[in-house]
């Protein structure tokens, strides 16, 4: 069945089907194997990606910078201490002028009620980069290692990762 994930927001991992998950994983192994493979065609030259930061990170920031300017986009970081959103701005305000400036936003924050507004208001994708409620691209990636790794290791079932989601990813 045919589907289409063009201009979609990435905000928690349930707005997504099961099909639709294996497929952006499969993007991502591609992705990884043209970079690691020297064959990376770029598919967002041209784009502007905003990265909106309330929490501090070092490794979300590098992982989104790296992958968007690989990509051929060009990225703008808002973190915590340069915007006034919040303060002065709503997020309403903000989401529709970001929208109008940016073809994405990424957002690394605290309430998952602010991505999920942020995606309303854009008009653009909005990519959950962490909120206290849920870290879908930090899960995805997690899973992609997982599947590397079993791959790698010529590991084919299910059952052989037993670690529970608590232990995985809720502590990161």
């Amino acid at each position: 069945m045919p589907f289409s994930l063009r201009n979609r927001s990435f905000v928690k991992l349930l707005d997504f089907t099961p099909d639709e998950i294996r497929f952006l994983l499969k993007l991502a192994a591609d992705l990884k194997a043209a970079k690691y493979g020297g064959y990376e065609r770029p598919r967002l030259t041209g784009k502007n990606i905003a990265l909106i930061f309330e929490k501090a990170s070092t490794r979300t920031r590098c992982a989104f910078e790296v992958a968007a300017y690989d990509q051929g986009a060009h990225v703008t970081y808002l973190g915590p201490e340069g915007s006034q959103i919040g303060n002065k701005e709503s997020m309403k305000d903000t989401a529709r002028v970001l929208g109008r400036m940016y073809d994405a936003i990424e957002y690394r924050g605290f309430a998952q009620r602010t991505v999920e507004e942020l995606a309303e208001y854009a008009g653009v994708p909005v990519y959950n980069g962490l909120t206290n409620e849920f870290h879908p691209t930090q899960v995805m990636a997690d899973v992609l290692t997982m599947q590397s790794i079993a791959t790698s290791r010529c590991i084919r079932s299910p059952t052989a990762f037993s670690a529970t989601p608590s232990t995985t990813w809720a502590t990161r």
